[in-house]
């Protein structure tokens, strides 16, 4: 199946200008990992492309301390929605300049600025984040933005039981990553399902197969 999502893709590369491809899912189900994985098929085929995620927008645990909302980082209120949007529309307009985005750390589980090159040359950058079909503003404006929307899907309990494995891997006990799973994890989840029928395409990721570590 990844062959014909490079195929999809490799057809929303514009001659001219840039698009920008969105790719969504819950937590967990895989979409960063597909993301980077259609980034280095496309760039293996001559495509000029990058990958942007939507996590170097999450605020700063010390933003999330000041705001109160530390306990739930990665719901929706927890990201700089509007500072995301303002790089889309750079990112389609400016062309003339490399444009510097910021990544995520996850082993510091921080956003750093600046460490994610779009080059003039690139005509499709991927995308991928949790809220790309939420009806909040200003996520309509960020929908607008993007030339598609994929939806990423997976069996919630495979789903779960990743989820966990990677908050214990980044230092919660068992305890502690079920707790983190059940109160901010799967809230986020029902919310991010809730617009999958807005969805261009909606990805079976059992069907893609092993594309590398598991992330998104």
């Amino acid at each position: 199946m990844l062959v014909e999502l490079v195929a999809h893709a490799r057809r929303l590369v514009p001659v001219d200008g840039r698009h920008v491809l969105g790719i969504t899912g819950c937590p967990a189900a895989g979409k960063s990992t597909l993301a980077l994985a259609l980034a280095q098929e496309l760039a293996r085929h001559g495509d000029a492309v990058a990958a942007v995620p939507m996590d170097g927008f999450h605020l700063s645990d010390s933003a999330l301390h000041q705001l109160g909302r530390r306990d739930r980082k990665g719901a929706i209120d927890t990201f700089d929605a509007d500072g995301y949007l303002a790089l889309l529309r750079r990112i389609r307009a400016d062309r003339d300049r490399t444009i510097w985005a910021p990544g995520f750390a996850r082993d510091l589980e921080q956003p750093i600025a600046g460490t994610i090159p779009v080059d003039p040359q690139v005509r499709l950058v991927v995308t991928e984040g949790n809220y790309l079909l939420a009806e909040d503003p200003p996520w309509p404006q960020i929908r607008a933005e993007l030339v598609e929307v994929w939806y990423c899907h997976l069996d919630d309990d495979l789903r779960r039981d990743r989820l966990v494995r990677r908050h214990i891997e980044f230092g919660k006990s068992e305890q502690a990553a079920r707790d983190w799973v059940r109160a901010v994890d799967d809230p986020n989840a029902a919310l991010i399902s809730s617009s999958r029928d807005r969805a261009d395409l909606d990805i079976d990721m059992a069907r893609i197969g092993p594309l590398g570590p598991t992330a998104g």
